[in-house]
């Protein structure tokens, strides 16, 4: 019934930036905060970024002033902009949303598929 897609992966250089969306569709009645983890191979996922409805922020202090997550209400979607990229940042880049949904009665975490993040020159 409600799905979270993210797209904008890909292979970058070091030092370079690239921008991450993720769209959440479905039967959505409301959507609180939003996420954006990574897990990188071989190590657990961690949070890289939240952003409440209202617009209010956190970032991982590893990425703090490189990247920015920013959201669109009215699109359901979430982006995520990461400059200055570094080989650690490289991984899967997954989105999470708290959302309620038209058949349940409060709010819950969904998950999206993933995008791979990959930094090497």
């Amino acid at each position: 019934q409600v799905q979270l897609v993210e797209s904008g992966g890909g292979l970058v250089q070091p030092g370079g930036s690239l921008r991450l969306s993720c769209a959440a569709s479905g039967s959505i009645v409301s959507i609180r905060s939003m996420y954006w983890y990574r897990q990188a191979p071989g190590k657990q996922r961690e949070l890289v970024a939240h952003i409440t409805l209202g617009g209010s922020t956190n970032y991982a202090d590893s990425v703090k002033g490189r990247f920015t997550i920013s959201r669109d209400n009215a699109k359901n979607t979430v982006y995520l902009q990461m400059s200055n990229l570094k080989p650690e940042d490289e991984g899967v880049y997954y989105c999470n949303a708290e959302m309620k949904i038209k058949i349940e009665l409060g709010f819950r975490n969904y998950w999206g598929q993933g995008t791979q993040v990959t930094v090497s020159s």
